[in-house]
């Protein structure tokens, strides 16, 4: 009966016999909400942990791609700009073999007027040596 009046008042005995403002149902259930945020806040430190551990990977993975697109973009120039040397050195080995070219048919012609100088000259010799 005193117990009766006691919960009419709102007040209830534990397992310990202290007196509780809360039945001892919910003060068992708060109690139990009370370890399952605790283990939750625990998981949701243990996840902010994990996803800044991801975080920072993320970022030097980002970090060393756009080192080595870096690298690949010089390499590409590079190449374009050989590619553009060896075109300019082809095309003055062309005008130079063109060059070239015409200095020897130059020659060529020079060569045979002289060897048809020659002789003529060795003709007009052996003629003046007959006629002396």
């Amino acid at each position: 009966m005193a117990d009766d009046a006691l919960a009419k008042a709102g007040l209830h005995f534990d397992e310990l016999n202290k007196i509780r403002v809360l039945e001892p149902e919910v003060q068992q259930e708060t109690s139990e909400l009370k370890e399952e945020c605790k283990d939750f806040v625990d998981k949701i430190v243990d996840f902010q942990k994990i996803v800044g551990g991801f975080i920072e990977m993320v970022d030097s993975v980002s970090k060393e791609v756009e080192k080595e697109k870096m690298k690949a973009i010089g390499s590409r120039n590079l190449l374009k700009s050989i590619a553009k040397q060896r075109e300019a050195q082809q095309q003055q080995l062309h005008a130079l073999i063109s060059e070239k070219k015409m200095q020897l048919e130059r020659l060529r012609v020079q060569h045979e007027a002289l060897q048809k100088e020659e002789m003529d000259q060795n003709e007009f010799i052996e003629q003046f040596i007959l006629q002396k």
